[in-house]
């Protein structure tokens, strides 16, 4: 079962938006892998470059900067992320209604004991406040905060001043969200050098998902830093990873084909996250 101290990964290319032209259509595919990964509780995006020798920093920023843009709850983003050309398609991104993207704004609707994301607002000289989102801000006491910085906040107090304490995502049983990281390596030296108890890589020429369930869900159900890497529709992990002169047996503990007899020749990037992480998850919640 995936516990609460694991950490689920998961590796995609820069180039999933290379073959739409327009922001629009970019921005809406970029929201289909926001709202997978927040569906299935994944916990870290890399954005990989997965064409040796090209430019692919637009494409991994732009990436990057619309999927942090859709992890961030909507009271936070005015003050966190300015004017723009790259978010101008914003609104058509599906809200992702998970745990810390909450409705209430009222401050009486809060209890003693619940998290909120929040950004610092101002310092004084017992503290930092906080906006959380309601009329007022929470007073962080005794530690002061550099201004605008996100935290995560466990509201302590909401008598007279409310107060709260800033707390680490561990300590939270919900699902709070995933980070966006872009690498500046390739994938396989991505793989190389960050320390995954389980790399399992997605590819149409990988053993069928329902020959390998007993060993993924073995694997799985020990690790702790698990990821899941997956290719583009025109490049497979397998391609992707030639150019390094490696093969991706050499880097992955598993290859698996989560798709078998596909009716289409090639699968989108955010149609195989749907696909695998549906399968993957459900299996080691067994």
């Amino acid at each position: 079962m995936m516990n609460h101290r694991q950490k689920l990964s998961i590796a995609i290319p820069a180039s999933i938006i290379s073959d739409v032209p327009h922001l629009r259509e970019k921005t809406l595919r970029i929201g289909l892998v926001g709202r997978a990964v927040a569906i299935f509780r994944v916990h870290e995006i890399i954005v990989f470059s997965d064409a040796v020798g090209s430019d692919q920093s637009k494409e991994a920023r732009l990436i990057a900067t619309i999927l942090s843009y859709m992890e961030t709850p909507q009271y936070l983003r005015k003050r966190l992320f300015k004017i723009k050309p790259e978010l101008r398609y914003v609104g058509i991104l599906p809200p992702l209604r998970t745990p810390h993207h909450p409705l209430i704004n009222k401050l009486k609707d809060l209890t003693v004991g619940e998290y909120r994301e929040g950004v610092v607002v101002a310092s004084v000289k017992n503290g930092s406040l906080i906006d959380i989102g309601v009329e007022r801000p929470i007073l962080i006491s005794k530690k002061r905060i550099p201004i605008d910085t996100r935290a995560t906040v466990k509201i302590g107090e909401l008598e007279e001043t409310p107060r709260g304490v800033v707390v680490s995502h561990d300590e939270i049983e919900e699902y709070w969200g995933y980070q966006v990281v872009i690498s500046n390596v390739t994938l396989g030296r991505l793989i190389r050098k960050r320390s995954f108890d389980l790399v399992v890589a997605t590819s149409k020429y990988g053993i069928p998902f329902k020959q390998v369930i007993q060993k993924l869900v073995k694997r799985w159900k020990k690790s702790q830093k698990v990821l899941v890497a997956f290719g583009a529709p025109t490049r497979g992990l397998h391609e992707i990873v030639a150019q390094e002169g490696l093969k991706l047996g050499e880097v992955a503990d598993l290859v698996v084909n989560t798709i078998p007899n596909q009716g289409t020749a090639t699968v989108r990037t955010e149609e195989a996250l749907y696909a695998s992480l549906a399968i993957l998850t459900s299996l080691v919640e067994k």
